[in-house]
């Protein structure tokens, strides 16, 4: 038994769901969002739950049970509160800046690095080393951040690069004589 499949996902006030078929819509103030599960899985609405259970007891229907209850449950939570990646830039000469609909990111190359801003995720720079980046998607969000520190991962000598905030970096030890 799945224990995170068993757990309903509560709607806040504000947040309507509707199910057609296997397709599971959430609307809430900061957006939509859909969700289609497997043929393994039935989604119920009741009032202001949302349950999701298996249609047999294979395995791949219990595996589809919990991811789809954790997909629902990312859904409402896109659509109430949001998705937020906060980044940081060290390094001497790093920074970044919004201009328009590009951040453009000076890391240390003999060339600026422009990467265009996907339209169903905001960024802001609230100063020239931090990188905010925010959405109703999850894995969009997470995604975003991800190209943008892959631009330049942070290196274990000195720690230079673009981390995620709070992340810690292993150091290495230098060159001895």
């Amino acid at each position: 038994m799945s224990r995170i499949g068993k757990k309903p996902v509560e709607l806040p006030g504000g947040v309507t769901a509707t199910v057609s078929g296997q397709t599971i819509e959430v609307k809430g103030p900061k957006g939509v969002r859909n969700f289609t599960a497997t043929d393994d899985v039935e989604i119920v609405v009741d009032g202001n739950v949302v349950t999701v259970r298996p249609r047999s007891n294979s395995k791949r229907a219990r595996q589809q049970w919990g991811m789809s209850r954790t997909q629902i449950a990312n859904c409402v939570k896109g659509v109430t509160e949001g998705f937020r990646k906060e980044l940081e830039i060290q390094g001497v000469g790093y920074r970044a800046q919004l201009q328009g609909n590009t951040l453009k990111l000076q890391l240390g190359y003999s060339h600026d690095v422009e990467y265009p801003v996907p339209s169903d995720v905001t960024i802001t720079v609230p100063k020239p080393t931090e990188i905010v980046i925010e959405g109703i998607n999850e894995q969009r969000v997470g995604q975003v951040a991800a190209e943008i520190r892959g631009w330049r991962p942070p290196e274990p000598y000195k720690g230079k690069g673009i981390r995620y905030k709070g992340e810690y970096i292993f150091r290495k030890e230098g060159k001895k004589k």
